[in-house]
């Protein structure tokens, strides 16, 4: 972060995790869905018919992925649309930990070649031929805890530059960060006394 030139977070700042604790990924099975499920919210955005949504999901047997406000916009394109097309970022996050990309390097944008390692909607690619063709390789869990640290930190410090007029060091702003932040803080699981169950998508707490 200093090599970056950002604001660093106060000494009291909390810890993501204690001494002690275990970490590890969710199945990679429910990060396949989430990534799969996203894509699908972001082709909402871009045109894509609600009835072809529906239509990928039940072929896709992923209707009980879709959180309920997901499923409001992509049914009937209900919600904050700007928020959703965000998730693009969150979708970059998910793919790193899936394997899918190279890098999460907050000083660029997301990869390339990510949308072609992504279930091909438009040619009604279902989620079960996706996940034959792409064989994800999910990184190990500590190596994601600790760059879900650094995005945590890196969330906050954006925050702070944006707030004091600060110029970005990158191509991106905390919008951005933020979503990836929520990927990883979603798909990294604690175990330990001080943890709670892993939250639901829509729960993951981002205030901190």
């Amino acid at each position: 972060m200093r090599r970056l030139r950002l604001p660093l977070p106060p000494a009291q700042f909390p810890l993501v995790w204690e001494p002690g604790d275990e970490v590890e990924l969710r199945p990679t099975a429910e990060l396949e869905a989430r990534i799969a499920v996203l894509h699908l919210v972001l082709a909402r955005c871009f045109g894509m018919p609600p009835e072809v949504g529906m239509s990928w999901l039940l072929g896709s047997h992923l209707v009980e992925a879709v959180t309920p406000p997901e499923w409001q916009f992509v049914m009937g394109s209900r919600g904050d649309h700007r928020s959703f097309v965000l998730h693009h970022d969150a979708v970059f996050a998910l793919a790193w930990l899936l394997g899918l990309s190279r890098h999460l390097d907050p000083m660029a944008a997301t990869d390339e070649r990510l949308m072609e390692r992504l279930p091909h909607l438009t040619a009604g690619e279902t989620f079960t031929q996706w996940r034959s063709r792409t064989l994800a390789a999910p990184r190990d869990a500590a190596e994601a805890a600790a760059v879900l640290d650094f995005y945590y930190c890196l969330d906050w410090a954006y925050l702070e530059a944006e707030r004091e007029g600060r110029r970005l060091p990158g191509m991106i702003d905390s919008n951005a960060i933020g979503q990836r932040r929520w990927a990883l803080e979603w798909a990294v699981v604690f175990r330990g006394p001080y943890h709670d169950p892993p939250p639901g998508w829509e729960e993951v707490d981002l205030s901190t």
